[in-house]
């Protein structure tokens, strides 16, 4: 990785130690993004006649989208597992897209994103969740056929509303700019948003979620059942929970190739 980040950086002028700290203190899922997307540009003799030879032009640094999704060969957390062809007609599952919380030693958790929500919280009346009166007008997803609650939180731009999330230890960051939390985390949540480190419209919340076993997972993905992807932070922003496209939308950025 270290002599791909020297190259760029020889090619703009920037040193190498520039480079490296760009790399550091930058998503290193984007980094890795950008490495994929520059093995999808260049095939190897192409890559080997661009390099060569006294008229040979300089390396260019690949460049990437806001938006960006590509295949994964594990798990891990912050990925999506994407529903295969093999699970039409599962109803829960059929055409979902799964954001992984956690790889954790028990086993991996998730939360489906792309179920429109029907109703609010105050509607749905749901017991995994205690919500306080601030949420209760929130609408409230689907997360999976696991009884309990939980919701994200994606503060806006804001830096210090960023920090305060991210410092406060009671959200799991499960990618840049992206925290989750438990029922047992609502109260605090509300208080956040009363003290103007967080707003009402930063959360999303779900009822159930989704889990496996160890190995469960894996054994599921071998067998063909989900296709697992990484994306960056704005594909599974919060304007995307409950979006019946999402599905589509990731196939599309991931290029036109069937991926099951």
């Amino acid at each position: 990785m270290k002599n791909s980040s020297y190259q760029s950086g020889n090619a703009t002028g920037s040193s190498p130690q520039d480079e490296e700290g760009l790399f550091l203190n930058s998503d290193w899922r984007t980094f890795r993004a950008r490495l994929v997307a520059g093995e999808r540009a260049f095939r190897p003799d192409e890559l080997l006649s661009s390099v060569v030879g006294p008229d040979a032009p300089m390396y260019q640094p690949i460049t990437i989208s806001d938006k960006w999704a590509h295949t994964i060969h594990e798990p891990e957390k912050g990925c999506l597992l994407i529903a295969t062809e093999k699970l039409d007609g599962v109803h829960i599952f059929e055409r979902t897209v799964i954001l992984l919380l956690s790889t954790g030693p028990i086993g991996p958790t998730g939360l489906i994103l792309n179920r429109p929500s029907l109703m609010s919280i105050k509607e749905m009346r749901s017991s995994a969740l205690d919500v306080s009166g601030a949420f209760s007008d929130r609408p409230l997803f689907f997360g999976g056929p696991l009884e309990e609650g939980m919701f994200l939180v994606s503060p806006n731009n804001k830096q210090g509303d960023v920090d305060g999330v991210g410092k406060s230890g009671v959200f799991d960051e499960v990618m840049k700019g992206l925290y989750y939390g438990t029922k047992e985390s609502v109260g605090c949540a509300a208080e956040m948003v009363k003290r103007d480190v967080v707003q009402v419209g930063d959360f999303r919340f779900f009822d159930g979620y989704c889990a496996w076993e160890r190995e469960q997972l894996r054994d599921e993905i071998r067998a063909g059942y989900w296709t697992v992807a990484a994306c960056s932070p704005s594909v599974v922003g919060l304007t995307s929970v409950g979006s019946v496209g999402l599905w589509e939308e990731i196939l599309g950025l991931m290029g036109p190739r069937k991926v099951w």
